[in-house]
């Protein structure tokens, strides 16, 4: 498991990674992260020189709020129950000061996972 706070146009914002966000974001948006973060990372990386995020289709715009979302609720309980009335509570902000920090943070807890299976035979087996 791994947090980070965040500042999202002046407000501090925590998000969470851990086993149980692929569950949340597949119960919530019927998809699989591993996908979406997988196209995600590779737009916004062949995107990142142009800093514009014109560049991102509404797609990957997309996925990135779902997954900040399912990342935010799953730190904060107190998170609206909807991804609208969240996003609603926000200025505007810049996704590419946002979307490394979230795809850092998830990197990061897939890695410990791994790590920890590598650690222990006997969860890998699982």
């Amino acid at each position: 498991m791994v947090e980070k706070v965040l500042n999202i146009g002046g407000k501090e914002v925590k998000f969470k990674s851990s086993a149980a966000v692929p569950r949340m974001y597949r119960v919530e948006f019927g998809r699989d992260i591993f996908v979406d973060i997988q196209k995600l990372r590779q737009s916004f990386y062949e995107n990142v020189g142009n800093k514009n995020a014109s560049n991102l289709s509404i797609a990957d715009l997309t996925i990135f709020e779902n997954v900040a979302y399912i990342m935010a609720k799953h730190a904060d309980a107190n998170i609206p129950s909807t991804i609208d009335e969240w996003l609603e509570g926000f200025e505007m902000f810049s996704i590419y000061e946002i979307l490394p920090e979230i795809l850092e943070l998830w990197g990061d807890n897939v890695q410990g996972d791994a790590e920890a299976k590598k650690n222990n035979p006997q969860q890998s087996a699982k």
